[in-house]
């Protein structure tokens, strides 16, 4: 009895001394792990973050308009292009592209496409497109051969070529339209002349709604 005695105290004073160090160990083990992983954590916290940059606007540059008004005179005549940021009076001849950030005013020839804010023709002889941002006037005794592109127009003269308005449209007594028109709405007073198909097509009412 007293062998097995003795042999179990000193078992379990070796497990009792056994086990506290297990048990340091594994203590150990975790505080290690806890310095690894705290370094790691404040290193990602001290990192900046990169500011956020906010997407830039583009603004389309405003087109500069002048109060200079170009004239060319009544004898003479000009081949090439003419540019202006001002305003042009024709009285002469341009055979080349006029264009202006003004008005156009023609009373003599133009052999080009011509491009203006707006565009009065008086007795005058255009060959070539029309483009206009705002209204387009063909006086009486005028004559057009080509398109024409506004805003809006009135037509007391001559025209061969497709009216493409996206405001309204008067056609006077004294006015010849060969081509086919497109606009908002449309005027047609009594004398007035038109070979061609005329669309409201940019009117604000549904019209094929109507008939379903």
């Amino acid at each position: 009895m007293g062998f097995f005695k003795e042999f179990k105290e000193d078992l379990t004073q070796a497990v009792d001394e056994l086990m506290p160090g297990a048990q340091a160990t594994a203590k150990e083990v975790e505080v290690e792990e806890e310095a690894i992983e705290m370094p790691v954590q404040e290193m990602v916290a001290e990192q900046p973050q990169m500011p956020v940059q906010p997407t830039p606007v583009v603004e389309q540059p405003q087109r500069a308009i002048s109060d200079e008004v170009a004239t060319i005179t009544a004898g003479m005549t000009i081949t090439g292009d003419v540019e202006t940021i001002g305003s042009i009076e024709v009285l002469g001849r341009v055979n080349g592209d006029v264009k202006c950030n003004g008005k156009l005013v023609v009373s003599g020839m133009i052999c080009g496409n011509t491009a203006s804010a707006e565009f009065f023709a008086d007795n005058a002889k255009v060959q070539g497109e029309i483009v206009a941002e705002g209204t387009v006037k063909v006086g009486n005794g005028s004559v057009i051969i080509g398109n024409i592109t506004a805003t809006s127009a009135v037509i007391a003269g001559a025209i061969k070529g497709d009216i493409d308005v996206h405001g309204p449209v008067v056609v006077d007594t004294s006015a010849v339209v060969m081509g086919n028109i497109k606009s908002r709405s449309v005027q047609i007073n009594n004398g007035a002349v038109i070979e061609g198909f005329c669309s409201q097509c940019y009117s604000e009412i549904d019209v094929q709604g109507l008939f379903k």
